[in-house]
């Protein structure tokens, strides 16, 4: 009875395709948040193209989470598919917060430090999509593998000061007198920083195969 099963079920998936394809939702999502910070005033049309590699991202990930139950063979154990995925659709998911967040507020003008933590995630998300092809070959791409993911803790690090030093000029400005600009983009700088956080996690993820597969 299971042999039998098991002759119906596919015998291999598509999930380094699947991962690759979601990797360049997140290159084309985190370069429309870079253009969005810029300031070159098309906010709506950047809006909208993060909203659309969002739903992309969305698609792709449910192909995925339906593989892993449907395929009989996966190249990686199934929680570590279902769990690199989800925090890949975690990036892009808060790439979109942060996009409504601006969209919800009328938000048009950004800090330096915001512009910056933009840029940064647009760095993270093209060190993401260097990874993920790599794989497919785990035993031969460890090494650049691990160059590539200490890249991506190291960029939230820089994040991480963008978002502090942000916060406090934003005090500084903002006084007694601006209270809701504050609120604004303090939530702002929060999900930039959540951003980093999520590729970050995408790093520990790559990490977590290499020492399990390599």
């Amino acid at each position: 009875m299971v042999a039998w099963f098991q002759a119906l079920m596919p015998k291999q998936g598509r999930f380094f395709e699947q991962f690759e394809a979601h990797a360049a939702t997140l290159v084309a999502g985190a370069d429309a948040l870079q253009q969005l910070f810029s300031g070159d005033g098309a906010i709506a049309q950047h809006i909208a193209d993060i909203e659309n590699r969002e739903h992309e991202a969305d698609d792709i990930t449910r192909a995925v989470l339906q593989d892993v139950r449907r395929v009989f063979v996966t190249p990686f154990d199934r929680s570590a598919i279902t769990d690199l995925i989800g925090v890949m659709d975690d990036s892009i998911d808060q790439m979109h917060q942060t996009a409504m967040t601006i969209d919800l507020y009328g938000v048009t003008a950004f800090a330096p430090d915001m512009r910056a933590m933009a840029d940064l995630a647009a760095e993270a998300a093209r060190v993401t999509a260097e990874a993920i092809p790599l794989l497919r070959k785990l035993d031969s791409n460890a090494p650049r593998l691990h160059q590539l993911t200490e890249r991506l803790v190291a960029l939230e690090g820089e994040v991480d000061k963008h978002h502090a030093q942000g916060l406090r000029a934003l005090f500084k400005e903002c006084g007694d007198n601006q209270t809701m600009r504050f609120i604004v983009d303090r939530e702002i700088y929060s999900h930039l920083e959540k951003i980093a956080d999520r590729f970050e996690d995408i790093a520990n993820e790559i990490q977590g195969l290499v020492i399990d597969h390599a």
